[in-house]
């Protein structure tokens, strides 16, 4: 297994378990998230997030997680940070995003329901092309379910 995987991978896991520890003391809110995306192909994303306010009227979430795929008659998993602000806390919370593998960064912009249900959309730079892969780059949608394990009002 190449490096570099080894190594995000458990950068994840280091980041995820910072992210929950801080959730516990701090009040953040946390939980696991699942979605799509279309990206020069179909992906199932699943990470786990943790989401705070700097303020009364915006939201910040760090997830980190996997991209699953099946292309060129391969499986294919690929590590994921995100990072997302919200910039209002009404019904509807507009978003920006960044995410971040070790062959795209992605900026999108996007709608979420209540920072439950996020539909988002952008364009993928492609930074680096697998080996044995197409490059993942062009423009992107995604719909995302973040699931708050710990809900609570500020």
């Amino acid at each position: 297994m190449n490096k570099t995987y080894i190594l995000l991978f458990f950068l994840c896991v280091a980041i995820q378990a910072c992210v929950a520890q801080e959730a516990k003391s701090n009040k953040w809110i946390w939980g696991p998230s699942i979605g799509w995306q279309y990206q020069s192909g179909n992906f199932l994303k699943a990470s786990g997030w943790g989401l705070f306010a700097p303020n009364d009227h915006q939201y910040i979430k760090i997830d980190a997680g996997a991209n699953f795929t099946w292309m060129r008659d391969q499986s294919t998993v690929i590590p994921e940070l995100g990072l997302t602000y919200y910039v209002s806390t009404k019904l509807i919370f507009p978003f920006i995003k960044a995410e971040v593998t070790p062959y795209t960064v992605t900026p999108k912009v996007g709608i979420g329901l209540l920072s439950i249900i996020d539909l988002g959309i952008g364009y993928g730079f492609d930074t680096r092309t697998k080996d044995n892969f197409k490059p993942i780059q062009g423009f992107t949608g995604s719909v995302s379910l973040n699931i708050p394990l710990n809900f609570h009002l500020q």
